[in-house]
């Protein structure tokens, strides 16, 4: 939890004219964990909501230490949220959040179900068309930024077809919420700037050894970059870390409560 509250106070130093709801789908916290998690990051502009999903309605889904079936609640969000909500912002606990979300969390959705980044060059993604056994190419995403349409999921998301590509694809899952969206709705899912709003140090090596890119530093980070994604192995809480951007979550840990918790935006957390 430290990690999710730590994600959430990035977010709310930044105003927002209506103030942040955000909603946590759990399984397993405790009142007492609520209670502790509002404590620290609830003000008058910051609302936490925790709404409890039922586990075994998961029960025939892959799941693995690494990937528990938590994962699959963000696939679900329009039928788990609150029915007048047309739209939220998911993002992942090891996130964090450097600059306003205003811009992403207002984007035109233009019919999708989905925004997100991509961290797959375009070989990857045909490996990933045959082994998801998708009939057409689509980007392969990265789904621990989601913009997403509850509205239009709530009206056209079947939920057999989902257990059903489950049932007959499950032991070709490598990353199976990510595997899902990206063959059930690739074609209803809008590619945002990954070193805008997806950005890791691996993306940023990426992009520095190609050929007539102009060199990202730190500096260009803090200017145009709006979410950090510690995805993977590496974290900044956990040593070594190899690049730059842990200078953010250090920043975040060394910032005043006080300064923390007085801000807001809505919904940017499923």
């Amino acid at each position: 939890m430290e990690h999710v509250l730590d994600c959430i106070r990035s977010i709310v130093r930044f105003p927002s004219e209506d103030g942040y709801d955000i909603y946590i789908l759990h399984s397993d916290l405790q009142e007492q964990d609520q209670s502790d998690a509002a404590a620290q990051v609830e003000d008058g502009d910051t609302r936490l909501h925790f709404r409890f999903v039922e586990p075994s309605v998961f029960a025939s889904f892959p799941e693995s230490e690494r990937y528990p079936r938590l994962i699959y609640y963000r696939i679900f969000a329009a039928s788990l949220l609150p029915p007048e909500m047309d739209r939220i912002l998911y993002l992942d606990g090891d996130t964090l959040v450097i600059n306003p979300l205003d811009e992403l969390y207002n984007m035109d959705f233009e019919g999708n179900y989905f925004l997100a980044c991509t961290h797959v060059r375009k070989f990857l993604t045909k490996v990933n068309q045959y082994r998801l056994g998708m009939e057409e190419v689509s980007t392969y995403i990265n789904s621990g930024v989601l913009l997403m349409n509850l509205k239009e999921l709530r009206e056209k998301q079947d939920f057999e077809e989902i257990a059903s590509f489950v049932e007959k694809r499950g032991r070709y899952l490598t990353l199976p919420d990510q595997d899902i969206i990206t063959a059930l709705y690739g074609n209803k899912t809008g590619i945002l700037d990954t070193m805008k709003y997806n950005l890791s140090d691996r993306m940023i090596s990426v992009y520095n050894t190609e050929p007539g890119h102009k060199r990202i530093n730190l500096e260009w980070v803090r200017e145009n970059a709006v979410v950090i994604h510690y995805y993977g192995k590496q974290k900044p809480w956990k040593k070594p870390y190899l690049g730059m951007l842990d200078v953010f979550y250090r920043e975040l840990k060394e910032e005043e409560p006080g300064k923390i918790c007085g801000a807001v935006q809505n919904e940017p957390e499923a």
